[in-house]
This record gives C-alpha cells, structure tokens and sequence, in this order.
C-alpha cells in the first residue's frame, strides 16, 4: 500500500515505494548521503569555484604541420649557430698539461715517486712557441681520485671548522679514525677529506738571457667567496695558535693549520686559500683545482714565448691507487675555460633537430589528409 492508502500495482517499480518512503529517489539520495560524506570527511575542501577546481578557460595550441616543421627548422639554427661559436671559441683556449707523476724512469720527478724519499724536488723543463695569453691560470689535476665518495666526504666536522672551540676538544665521530691520535688528543681539523690535503708546490721560471726569473704566482682569491666568509671560520682570540693548544694536526700535513700562512692573517687556520680549494669537493674521479693566477707585472698579457723551468716539490703520493698528477696551464674565455663537449652538445641537437624536420616534411607530403571542400 501507499501512503494514501492505495494499493499497489504487482508490475510498477519498486523504486516508487522507495521515493515514497524516503521522499527522494535512490539516485537523489545516493547524491545527498556522498556530499554528506564528503563534507563531514573533508572540512578543508576548497570552495566549488572555477579557479578552485581548475575551470578556468584555457588556451591550448593546435600544433600543425605549418607550425612544427618551421619551428624545428628555427631550434636546429638556433643550437648550430650556438654551438659553432661555442666550438670555436674552446678552441681558441689554451691549455698545457705537464704531467709530473713520475711513474716512468725516464720522467724527471721518477726518483720522487719513491713514498720513502721526503722533501723531494724534482724540475721539469717546457717551451712555448707563441704567446700564453693572459690572464693565465695554474691548476693541479689528479686522476682516479674519488673525492665524492660518501664515506669520505663526511669524514669531516663542520663545528669544527667554523671555530668552535669545543669540537676542538671533542671532534666528531664521522672524522674517526682521523679524529684522535695515538696518545688520545683531539686532530684538528679532523677526518679523511683534511688529512688529505694536496701539498706539493710549485715554482716557475722563465729562462732569460740564460738565467732564470721567477714568474710571480698569486694565490689570492681562488677560493669560493662564500668557504672563505660564510661556511669557513677560525676561532677567536688572537694569536690563532692558542685556540689550538691542546691539539694535534693531521696526521699527512707537515705543519699544523695556523702555520698555512703566518704572513697574513686572513690566509691562514680555516680560511686559507689552499685549504678551502682542496675541501670543496670534486664530483668526478679526475678534476684539477685551482692553485694560483698569473696577473702581475709584465706577465698580465700573458707568458711571452721561451723557456721555462717548473720546480716541484713533490710530497703527494698517487701510485700507490693508480693515480696521477699534472699542472695544467691555461687561460679562459667569456664562456670559461677549455669545454669542446658543450659545443659539439649544441651542434648534435641543432642537427637533430633539421634531420627530424625534414623526416616531419616528408611524411607530411607523403602521407597527408585531402582538403574538404
């Protein structure tokens, strides 16, 4: 029966009873009981409205055979006249690579490469037939050398190395086993990535009149800005080598941080140039870093041709992991230093890009759609 008292029909839908039951049909109330839900569940849903739920009109271009071929055809230009400029100003940047690793007897630093000799020296001789041009950056490179391994990229303590005194006392577990040594004093600076610092030198002369002249090297400013101001600090007080007593240095250094430098004070402890190179890591297995510039005095344009003379100290040892050792010479341009990679990148994809637009062109012309009338 209904609800005025009708009876009702065997072959109508059940759905009548249900609407007069419940005053709305099942899909009404299927709708109302879900946004019931959804309201009692999400009290933070964001309000029905076209910016809210993303309404808002659009345009979408239609791509078409008359935009895409053309347009492949510009990118493709574009990235080859890049990459020739690219290409051909890496090749105007010299570079002079003189590898002093001594693994040969006949190299002149051979008798160095021995980890037994210390204190070595060893003179390596080399030409320039036309002008280095200036200004002239001398970098040290070493091969095979994972600076980016993790364990050793931690091993390091960065209280430490911002000054803080009591990390002198107490260095960091990620520096052991380079965080005490025998005797249970504290290292500092402590870990791998510290004790490990490159230490040879280098000298060079230039041969004039048939006596050498030594070519003045600044190492002033080859250091990030931000290591030597803001990530790098030493300790108060003065004079440096009091916030040290109590410490040892690391064990591979021949002498202890605030001796790097005792002639400048802003070149020494925690801020020295050198220092700051060697712990700004590598992402590569072979990397060269910066050691000085060549800027002064007649030597601004550049190294005039001649011969030179190169003396070493040799005190860093790479045999014994299958390494080696170069200085690198050379000199930049407005796109930096020697990278051939990123023009021939340029030149790869500018030339894909035409290849690909005349394939599009062809299977157009080949395979396209009648126009309807």
């Amino acid at each position: 029966m209904t609800g005025k008292g009708e009876l009702l029909h065997p072959g109508k839908d059940l759905s009548v009873l249900l609407t007069s039951l419940f005053l709305c049909s099942p899909a009404d109330c299927a709708i109302k009981a879900m946004m019931k839900h959804e309201q009692e569940e999400s009290p933070n849903r964001p309000d029905n409205t076209a910016f809210t739920q993303q309404r808002l009109p659009a345009w979408q271009p239609i791509l078409s055979a008359g935009i895409v071929i053309p347009g492949f055809v510009l990118i493709g230009l574009v990235f080859i006249g890049v990459g020739v400029g690219l290409f051909i100003t890496s090749r105007d940047v010299q570079v002079l690579e003189l590898d002093y690793t001594g693994a040969v007897a006949t190299d002149p630093c051979y008798k160095c490469s021995d980890p037994n000799i210390k204190n070595c020296e060893c003179t390596m001789e080399f030409h320039l037939d036309t002008l280095f041009k200036g200004p002239v950056f001398i970098y040290y490179g070493l091969t095979n050398y994972f600076q980016n391994q993790r364990k050793y990229g931690i091993s390091r303590d960065d209280n430490q190395l911002y000054g803080d005194l009591d990390s002198f006392k107490s260095p960091a577990s990620e520096c052991s086993p380079y965080n005490y040594d025998g005797k249970n004093k504290s290292i500092v600076p402590c870990g791998s990535l510290a004790n490990s610092m490159f230490n040879d030198t280098f000298r060079l002369y230039r041969m004039v009149n048939g006596s050498k002249k030594e070519v003045p090297l600044n190492g002033k400013g080859i250091a990030w800005w931000t290591d030597q101001n803001v990530k790098y600090r030493n300790p108060s007080g003065t004079p440096l080598i009091n916030a040290f007593n109590g410490t040892v240095k690391p064990i591979n250094w021949p002498k202890a941080a605030y001796e790097l430098d005792t002639t400048d004070v802003y070149n020494n402890g925690f801020i020295n140039q050198d220092f700051l190179v060697w712990m700004r890591r590598a992402a590569l297995p072979d990397f060269r870093k910066l050691y000085r510039r060549i800027t002064k005095d007649e030597y601004q344009a550049g190294l005039p041709a001649g011969n030179y003379s190169l003396e070493i100290s040799y005190n860093y040892p790479v045999l014994s992991f299958k390494g080696k050792k170069k200085l690198v010479l050379s000199n930049v341009s407005w796109m930096g230093g020697k990278n051939d990679f990123l023009g021939i990148a340029y030149l790869v994809v500018g030339s894909l890009c035409v290849i690909m637009s005349i394939v599009m062109l062809i299977v157009y012309a080949k395979f396209k759609f009648p126009e309807e009338d």
